[in-house]
């Protein structure tokens, strides 16, 4: 059996190559489908490749000794891996198809940048200088353990030899995508299109570059997005992480206030949503050049945060002018195609505060519990309230998203479906908006479903309760804080901690009761136009007249508020604004904190109370005093801001504006007192000769001085000796 069963087998080894051989022409076939299927494994690395029609080199294949003299100059993508690592594997061909995508595209078409900035690049690797090459860790392991990798495909860029940041992991085609367009950007800033680019399938060997950047509606996908979570799903990955992966590419990476034409404004600031804050300037403008070094210190603090810009509108005239800017510097921020002016002050501290508080807005208001809320109100100090159902239409959420924008810098805006909410407040029809101020809600009247819709006139009422019910004075709030109303204002020293604490804690608590007794005078004033309406009603049914029970049905109780002069608190710090308090009101911190009542339309301001004394920083003092100052006319004696002179001027600037006809009348009386008083003293002058004496009318016609003649002899012929 032994030398049977040898036989066949040497029999098998000669027959099966002859059976088992392909024709030349199969080989080929199979050869190239085993190629087109798998992408780029079945390349020789050490052969160039074919992509669009162009040739691109084999990628770069760096060891210990060369990878020093090669990754010096430029920008390098390195890729560390393994043979053996399942998931390098699969990484494989996405970078190979990658690299030749990006080393055969164009940057002209990918970039917002005008052509003529463009004519000297003639590849992407001259105009990026960015490369790609990989390492083999399995080959090279200390040398990788040195570049700290210690996990595989592991990423890494090198910036003139220097890494840059640690390396990071990217297993789909999508993330290792986002990593090289964070990188280009971060190169030449403002190059890249918000939306990403149309990045090839694995293995591909061509794609269009001509094709410009979509504009994506709001909630739609790109074509990017979309074909990385078609990719991810079927590398087995969720596509959840790729969207975060996309949407969390990092803003302003440079830190730099990047210089924006009309071109690379829309594809960047309009069409995105993307938060953008940018200044418009001229160079020749002292303001803007006073705030360039702030703006670039703020660009600088904003890295990876917010995108800062700049507009030159002498060099883009028409962009300004669409902004509407009509002064300099003008700086807006933008979102999703809304806008809001900046108008504080532009110190480094307060465009950084600002700024903070932008990039804290979303794009939609967040939605809290009553816990969440409970815990939000700690930290606010005024919190607007959206408060809705199952009911409230979209209508109505799209105007109240509008409103975040408005509100940044000045107060915060939530929404929740909470019952314990509703019934802490006690709601009962939906949607409803109220602020809570230190724990004391302020309903906005809404008299029809429209009223919660209208942008505009919610946005005017939330103008009159943002600020805290008792702010503390600012450059930038106080025109806010003190036009049209009396203030109550606290001049408070923080070097007396304890007093500072105590006239603060006293300060609110009688803006509070103050407000608390308004309150109970509107419902009381309320409740008495009800009973006068009752009785006219009850009159007219008596007397039966059908017409004068109509007209008193018909009557409308309304409560002008227009009238009435508010009465507002806040406080300033004395030490602060020391050099103002002395001039305009006389009054130094240093003696003790002190209360003043502030008239700013009027320019005057009462500082004693009824006794003579000076208004201490007590609720008993403060309280006493308000309504003999608000009494028409005022009980107490104010005191001016201003000069004998500029009173005036004032008093005849208020005349004019709010009363023209009698300010014209007035004017013509004090023309014509004047005229006739002038008229009277010159006829008084001519009467008493003039400062030249009196003149006569001789014979000669000329002047009689003394009795003698004129020059002529009194018109006498005769001669003189």
């Amino acid at each position: 059996m032994k030398p049977s069963w040898l036989g066949w087998s040497l029999l098998s080894l000669l027959v099966a190559p002859a059976l088992g051989a392909p024709s030349d022409a199969s080989s080929d076939q199979e050869s190239g489908d085993t190629l087109v299927k798998r992408g780029t494994r079945g390349v020789d690395p050490d052969t160039p490749t074919i992509f669009n029609d162009i040739e691109v080199p084999p990628l770069r294949q760096l060891t210990p000794e060369n990878f020093e003299e090669v990754t010096k100059d430029g920008y390098w993508m390195i890729k560390h891996y393994s043979p053996s690592c399942p998931h390098c594997r699969t990484a494989a061909p996405m970078y190979q198809t990658l690299y030749e995508y990006y080393y055969t595209s164009n940057p002209l078409f990918l970039s917002g940048l005008k052509p003529d900035e463009l004519a000297s690049l003639d590849s992407f690797t001259g105009y990026y200088n960015l490369h790609f090459g990989s390492v083999n860790c399995l080959a090279f392991g200390d040398f990788c353990k040195k570049l700290n990798v210690e996990f595989f495909p592991a990423w890494a860029f090198y910036d003139m030899g220097v890494q840059n940041g640690p390396p990071v992991g990217a297993k789909t085609m999508s993330e290792i995508g986002a990593l090289i367009e964070a990188k280009l950007e971060t190169i030449k800033p403002g190059s890249r299109p918000s939306q990403g680019v149309q990045i090839p399938k694995v293995g591909a060997k061509s794609m269009e570059m001509t094709a410009k950047p979509e504009v994506v509606k709001p909630g739609a996908k790109t074509a990017v997005e979309k074909q990385s979570i078609e990719t991810a799903e079927l590398e087995g990955v969720s596509p959840e992480s790729v969207k975060a992966k996309l949407q969390g590419r990092p803003a302003n990476p440079q830190g730099v206030s990047i210089p924006l034409t009309a071109e690379s404004f829309q594809s960047l600031v309009t069409t995105t949503h993307d938060p953008w804050i940018i200044k418009f300037y001229v160079p020749w403008c002292h303001h803007c050049q006073a705030l360039a070094p702030n703006w670039n210190s703020m660009a600088k603090e904003m890295k990876d945060t917010l995108n800062v810009g700049e507009v030159n509108c002498e060099i883009e005239k028409r962009l300004c002018e669409d902004a509407r800017v009509n002064a300099y510097p003008t700086i807006y921020f933008f979102r999703g195609g809304e806008r809001v002016e900046y108008t504080g002050l532009r110190g480094l501290g307060d465009l950084i505060a600002y700024t903070n508080k932008a990039v804290g807005v979303g794009s939609s208001i967040q939605d809290v519990d009553a816990t969440t809320f409970k815990q939000l109100e700690t930290t606010e100090e005024v919190l607007f309230l959206y408060l809705y159902d199952h009911a409230t239409t979209s209508e109505d959420f799209e105007a109240m998203n509008r409103l975040t924008l408005s509100l940044v810098g000045h107060a915060r805006i939530v929404k929740s479906d909470s019952a314990a909410l509703s019934e802490r407040f006690k709601i009962s029809t939906w949607p409803r908006l109220l602020v809570v101020r230190d724990g004391r809600p302020n309903y906005y009247n809404a008299l029809a479903p429209k009223d919660m819709r209208d942008f505009r006139q919610i946005l005017s009422w939330m103008q009159t309760v943002w600020l805290p019910i008792v702010p503390e004075l600012t450059a930038s709030n106080a025109q806010e804080i003190m036009d049209g109303k009396f203030v109550v204002l606290g001049l408070l020293s923080r070097r007396r901690s304890d007093d500072f604490k105590q006239s603060k804690r006293e300060l609110k608590e009688a803006a509070l009761e103050w407000m608390d007794k308004q309150v109970q005078l509107f419902r009381l004033e309320r409740a008495e136009l009800r009973d006068s309406k009752q009785l006219r009603i009850e009159e007219a049914d008596d007397r039966n007249d059908q017409r004068a029970l109509r007209a008193a049905k018909n009557m409308r109780i309304t409560i002008r508020e227009d009238d009435k002069k508010q009465v507002a608190f806040a406080w300033a710090d004395g030490d602060f604004w020391e050099r103002w308090l002395r001039t305009t009101y006389g009054i130094d911190v240093e003696t003790g904190d002190r209360v003043i009542i502030n008239d700013q339309d009027n320019r005057r301001y009462w500082d004693t109370a009824s006794s003579g004394a000076p208004i201490m920083a007590s609720r008993t003092s403060i309280l006493e005093t308000i309504p003999l100052v608000v009494a028409s006319p005022s009980k107490l004696s104010p005191k001016s801001t201003i000069g004998t002179f500029e009173t005036i001027l004032f008093f005849a600037r208020s005349l004019l504006g709010s009363h023209p006809i009698l300010f014209f009348i007035i004017l013509g009386a004090v023309v014509a007192v004047a005229t006739v008083f002038g008229r009277g003293r010159l006829r008084r002058s001519s009467a008493r000769g003039g400062i030249i004496g009196n003149t006569t009318t001789n014979n000669g016609g000329f002047f009689h001085l003394d009795g003698k003649e004129g020059f002529l002899n009194g018109g006498s012929t005769d001669k003189v000796d």
